[in-house]
């Protein structure tokens, strides 16, 4: 800064000087003004604010994890729609069953009209097997019930479907989805190599579930089944339909965990967006102030200049003297 006496040397233009640094400065302030406005951030580098970098990296962080989040949601969705699907057509081959078993249990059949009745409830129970068999999604093997680790374990247990649900390693949701073959749904004993069905004459049995076949139905075990016999049978096939209902339960109630989750990510993305926007976004009403402001500087710190640079000439007049 210009102190007394410095106007009257020619050599060193201290006034100049110290106009150019001040110009220097606000040419500066207006570079990172316009910078502000033209990426519509108002932090662009660590230096512009440290701590709201530190900061807003993250919940950048945060952020990118919970979009993720929601979309494993909308998978896991999926993969349970998929599953369901699959239920309700399981669902529609036993409320068959359920019609043709009663037919049967009528003695104004005959033994071979109850023999072709038998052979349409075996081929819906192979349909059963075949529906859980694709039922796939990606690797999974959705209801082989072998847990994914072995493909040659016997069909009786479960999948369990683990969802990564939020950003954090605790955000999860599961699902555990039973087997879903013959054997599962009508024998007391899945593996046991046959299994007597009803309390009638025993002419109806259900195979083991193996790796290859999910159990199969037989209506002469032990003689050709008659009315008595499918009476019994259709208190199995309620008993398949309970289970069915009760795999349908528990997929609704993990639907509806997927959906409340569903909302709250949502919620959580846009309250961790507008926390990050107040620390970065530029307030453009604010930097176009400052524009204004800076702009009227420069005008005046460039005529500053101007004149200190006319300054020295005063010193003529000494001279002329």
């Amino acid at each position: 800064m210009a102190s007394f006496g410095d106007l009257n040397r020619v050599n060193t233009n201290i006034q100049s000087l110290d106009s150019q640094l001040s110009l220097n400065k606000i040419n500066k302030q207006m570079a990172e003004n316009q910078l502000k406005m033209s990426t519509g951030k108002r932090i662009n580098r660590a230096e512009d604010d440290s701590a709201g970098f530190s900061i807003a990296t993250k919940l950048r962080s945060r952020i990118g994890g919970l979009n993720q989040a929601m979309q494993n949601v909308g998978d896991a969705k999926s993969v349970l729609n998929i599953a369901e699907s699959s239920f309700g057509s399981i669902m529609d081959n036993l409320v068959e069953m359920k019609g043709l078993a009663t037919q049967a249990a009528n003695d104004t059949l005959g033994d071979d009209e109850r023999a072709f009745i038998g052979d349409q409830l075996k081929a819906l129970g192979d349909d059963i097997n075949n529906i859980a068999d694709q039922t796939v999604y990606q690797d999974y093997s959705l209801l082989s019930g072998d847990n994914n680790d072995d493909d040659t374990a016997i069909k009786t247990g479960s999948t369990t479907l683990t969802f990564q649900v939020g950003e954090r390693t605790s955000d999860i949701i599961e699902a555990e989805l039973n087997a879903v073959n013959v054997a599962t749904l009508f024998a007391d004993d899945p593996t046991a190599a046959d299994n007597t069905l009803g309390t009638a004459g025993g002419n109806i049995s259900v195979s083991a579930a193996t790796a290859d076949k999910g159990g199969e139905l037989d209506f002469a075990a032990a003689g050709t089944a008659n009315s008595a016999d499918y009476r019994a049978f259709i208190t199995e096939v309620d008993d398949a339909i309970t289970k069915m209902s009760e795999n349908v339960n528990d997929i609704g109630i993990t639907q509806s965990s997927l959906s409340v989750r569903e909302q709250t990510l949502s919620e959580s993305i846009s309250a961790n967006e507008s926390a990050k926007s107040r620390i970065v976004d530029t307030d453009f009403a604010k930097a176009q102030s400052e524009s204004v402001r800076l702009q009227i500087l420069q005008q005046t710190a460039t005529s500053s200049l101007a004149q200190a640079n006319n300054g020295p000439q005063s010193v003529l007049g000494f001279i002329g003297g």
